[in-house]
């Protein structure tokens, strides 16, 4: 479970679910100018529009990234938003900062009373998603990306697997899959299996944030690897194919924003503070740190990242998870 010192920790990994993929989806785009582009899905609506919304600060840009997973062990449910990130991309070009949100956080959602924030997606899409994040971090969001989760398999088994370290053994009743401990290679549905897990792992969804950095830390390697060209093609085609964005994203977006992640000379990972898990309603929720959640998004709308981290900064390894 979440300690007391969860609060106000930063997380810095290597690798980060969404943000990953959108790198090498644009690293992609960039590489091979327009061939991948017309495979991207866009949706229009994303962003949400009228009064209320917190102003352009003009500092950096500011992507809202989800993981969206549509079980298919659970036939009636629907898309959900199972990972919530706010990637900001510093004004002067030198860092993108990713700052996972817990879904589980509870929150404020317009019309709905305060609930989790992964419901907002539920209840609303994408527009109201990015509207309760806006009220609860009071930063602008310029940009919407969505991952599908079903193309993880798709993905890995383009490059022939990944691996990943594991620290102790765990079973995971929900997949009845069992983890042994130690190197383990895995194919595209293992790969869905080990980033979906949360259940016996010690910081449930927080641990499961974890093993997405890591199995994205491995993937993003094999992929920066490869010199097959079918492998490649056949993977930025699984990238492509599962990645939706904002109608305002056209291809020269993504080649811009490849060439500005391609010359960024750091990337950090970020948590958002937060205080412990509690029970809200009958149903397991994560309060967050307000005091901390308002000191990290001031230093995002004012572009100082860098010295929120160097003050409160705690390098997570994704080297090896739990």
């Amino acid at each position: 479970m979440l300690r007391n010192r969860g609060r106000r920790r930063v997380v810095i990994g290597c690798g980060g679910l969404a943000v990953g993929v959108l790198l090498l989806l644009a690293g992609g785009l960039y590489l091979l100018q327009r061939a991948y582009n017309g495979e991207v899905k866009r949706v229009t609506g994303a962003l949400p529009t009228g009064a209320g919304r917190p102003s352009d600060s003009g500092r950096g840009e500011n992507w809202l990234l989800i993981g969206s997973d549509r079980r298919a062990d659970i036939p009636s449910m629907g898309a959900r938003a199972d990972t919530i990130m706010l990637v900001h991309l510093s004004g002067r070009g030198d860092r993108v900062s990713l700052i996972s949100i817990p879904r589980d956080g509870w929150v404020a959602v317009a019309g709905h009373g305060t609930t989790k924030i992964n419901a907002a997606f539920a209840y609303g899409g994408p527009s109201l998603l990015i509207r309760t994040v806006e009220q609860l971090t009071r930063v602008r969001i310029d940009h919407y990306a969505a991952l599908d989760f079903s193309g993880f398999v798709k993905m890995t088994d383009a490059l022939g697997g990944v691996d990943v370290t594991i620290t102790k053994d765990t079973f995971d009743p929900m997949h009845d899959r069992r983890w042994k401990a130690g190197h383990q290679h895995l194919d595209g549905k293992e790969a869905l299996d080990f980033v979906r897990q949360r259940w016996n792992l010690p910081n449930g969804d927080l641990d499961r944030i974890k093993r997405q950095q890591a199995f994205m830390h491995a993937l993003a390697e094999k992929a920066l690897d490869t010199r097959n060209p079918l492998k490649i093609d056949r993977f930025i085609r699984a990238v492509t194919g599962s990645v939706t964005v904002d109608d305002s994203v056209t291809a020269g977006t993504l080649r811009g924003l490849a060439h500005r992640l391609l010359k960024t000379s750091l990337m950090e990972y970020l948590t958002t503070p937060v205080a412990k898990p509690a029970e809200r309603d009958g149903q397991s929720v994560v309060l967050l740190d307000d005091d901390g959640v308002r000191a990290l998004f001031t230093v995002v709308r004012e572009d100082r990242v860098g010295d929120y981290v160097s003050r409160n900064g705690a390098a997570n390894s994704v080297d090896a998870v739990r």
